[in-house]
């Protein structure tokens, strides 16, 4: 059976830009083309117009399709390490509301000053704290773990910790690390064979929906 594709590798490449090209110039000229929003800001990285309804720029759609994504920025240090040496509890203490369903919870200020308004108050990123909840202001985490929002992947922590499934199996030994970071890659294939070591479901509907 004949192909219509190039015998020579250089023919393959030369046809692999020509597409290229052509794709950039289409998505350039889609983009073009898209009205602007109507009204409120431009999202960050948005000159005008948008690339897709879900991404503003060419640049975050394709980012979002291969699953790249930016490494959390967080406001405050928070010293994982130290912590957990102290055998401090993830879910008895900052991740308060992680048994009651599928959210784990992040630490406020004034969950960290249940127990720094008497403990290592002189620090000064213990005064830090101290400031802030007196001024009225809370830390803005970054969200280290998620999924994309087109995955439509709903992630609950609750029947997980009840099953005695270890923090670090998802989040890796956050115990050594100063600040948190995305030690494992969750794609479908890590929870899938997760499921199947431990006998749980694997139905579509289990985790999307």
């Amino acid at each position: 059976m004949t192909t219509l594709l190039p015998r020579s590798a250089f023919a393959r490449a030369c046809l692999v830009a020509v597409l290229g090209l052509a794709g950039c110039t289409g998505c350039r000229l889609l983009e073009a083309n898209v009205p602007a929003p109507l009204e409120g800001p431009l999202l960050p990285g948005q000159t005008g117009g948008v690339f897709t309804t879900g991404h503003p720029t060419l640049a975050s759609a394709v980012s979002a399709f291969f699953g790249v994504r930016p490494e959390p920025e967080q406001p405050f240090e928070f010293p994982h390490n130290i912590h957990v040496g102290q055998d401090i509890g993830c879910t008895e203490y900052c991740h308060e509301t992680v048994l009651e369903g599928p959210v784990a919870g992040l630490p406020s200020v004034r969950t960290c000053l249940s127990c720094h308004r008497t403990v290592a108050t002189n620090r000064p990123r213990i005064r830090q704290i101290t400031n802030m909840f007196e001024s009225g202001r809370d830390f803005a985490w970054q969200r280290v773990y998620g999924y994309a929002a087109e995955a439509h992947v709903r992630f609950n922590h609750a029947p997980h910790v009840l099953a005695e499934i270890e923090c670090a199996t998802c989040h890796g030994d956050v115990g050594a690390q100063r600040v948190a970071q995305r030690n494992v890659d969750l794609t479908m294939g890590f929870c899938v064979n997760c499921h199947n070591e431990r006998q749980a479901p694997v139905d579509c509907m289990t985790c999307h929906f």
